[in-house]
């Protein structure tokens, strides 16, 4: 896969395609405000990597689902304020028919950002042709492709796959960095190889489990999904979160896991809740133990200092999905636990993007204790399953 060296920009249009899908809030007077702009400095490198080499930088990002439709809530307008302020220049949001013209007067260093570019249908069609089309526009206006939004390079879609054979290309900072991160866990990691999974459904990341027994030492399960598991060993849940149609696959894991060796630990005890708000009624429980009618929000102040031991002495140590409902106070010490074990361990560590990045931010843990965060829960996770991403194999192929 060519990185960014391997591409001459300099005095050159470079169009970049990141990923900027960053949660909003409203703000004062119905205003868009962004609650975390951690993908928004995520590209820095990239941009400014780009501008210092003397290129014109044209944007091409997405926010929300706005499914082929004009959304104004989900107008990139707040983000190109934002990287304005982060790269310390004015970015112009252009509009895609307007874009032609306004790249044509832009100079060395400057930025455009091209509005949400799933208000065209054509991203995101199911039709070749149709995809192809808008990655003609997209590529008539650059010379060159990057690549640097990983957390859509496992979608095939115009402006991540199909414009890259229309142009010289090459991975971003980003997506070069995310790449090899986890290629190299897969490939050969430190161990003990620790891999902590959490998040409310265990369908979610049923082939991240298949594909990671014959490779893991250890799985530590939290989260909703840990209540399948529970019941799959035989336990009563109450009304916590479970997929009974997924125990037998879940018991099957569990067999195969015995026989390989590698060791799998749910939670021994649960911060259970009779009711799913943060004002309501809690108590700590054997996991054996939950009670009719009330359900589990977090793992118990018993499971949390097992993880964290069996976290303590691991060499590799990957992390997709909370412990908990971390959003709510009651239920965030799980979440906050795992993260400070990891933060505190000697291992390789990696939080595989998602609701698992979130809650760092959320939680105030120190983002540099860890060897790497991931932008891209949904592409980390099928990095994870041993997947082929179409966004990152398509950088192997050349225009």
């Amino acid at each position: 896969m060519k990185s960014l060296d391997d591409l001459e920009v300099a005095g050159r249009t470079v169009l970049v395609r990141a990923d900027f899908n960053v949660p909003l809030a409203e703000g004062p007077g119905g205003a868009r405000v962004i609650t975390d702009d951690g993908r928004i400095r995520a590209a820095l490198p990239t941009l400014s990597d780009l501008r210092a080499q003397g290129a014109r930088v044209v944007i091409a990002a997405h926010l929300g689902r706005a499914k082929g439709e004009r959304v104004p809530e989900l107008s990139l307008a707040p983000v190109a304020a934002r990287l304005g302020e982060l790269l310390g220049t004015s970015v112009a949001l252009v509009d895609l028919a307007d874009a032609p013209t306004v790249v044509a007067g832009m100079a060395a260093g400057d930025v455009v950002l091209l509005e949400n570019i799933r208000f065209d249908a054509r991203e995101t069609s199911k039709v070749d042709a149709e995809r192809q089309a808008l990655a003609a526009e997209l590529a008539a206006l650059a010379d060159v492709y990057v690549s640097d939004g990983f957390g859509v390079v496992h979608r095939n879609q115009a402006s991540v796959t199909d414009v890259a054979r229309l142009r010289p290309n090459a991975a971003g900072r980003l997506v070069h960095r995310e790449a090899s991160v986890f290629g190299g866990i897969m490939a050969d990691p430190a161990r003990p190889f620790v891999v902590v999974l959490g998040g409310s459904k265990v369908s979610d990341k049923l082939g991240v489990i298949g594909n990671l027994i014959p490779r893991v030492d250890r799985l530590l399960i939290g989260g909703g999904m840990a209540y399948t598991f529970l019941a799959a060993q035989g336990h009563a849940v109450g009304a916590s979160l479970l997929e009974a149609d997924q125990i037998p696959t879940v018991q099957g894991f569990l067999e195969q896991a015995r026989e390989r060796g590698v060791e799998v630990l749910v939670p021994e005890d649960v911060v259970i809740a009779d009711r799913f708000a943060a004002d309501a009624q809690t108590a700590v429980v054997g996991a054996d133990a939950i009670p009719d009618g009330w359900m589990g929000l977090d793992i118990g102040p018993a499971t949390q200092e097992l993880f964290a031991s069996r976290i303590a002495d691991a060499g590799t140590v990957v992390w997709n999905g909370p412990m908990g409902v971390f959003e709510m106070t009651p239920f965030a010490a799980g979440t906050l636990a795992v993260a400070r074990a990891m933060a505190a361990s000697g291992a390789v560590t990696v939080i595989g993007g998602g609701d698992s990045a979130a809650a760092v931010r959320l939680l105030d843990v120190d983002e540099s204790a860890f060897t790497h965060i991931s932008t891209g829960g949904g592409a980390s996770l099928e990095f994870l399953e041993g997947r082929t991403l179409p966004g990152l194999a398509v950088l192997e192929e050349g225009p």
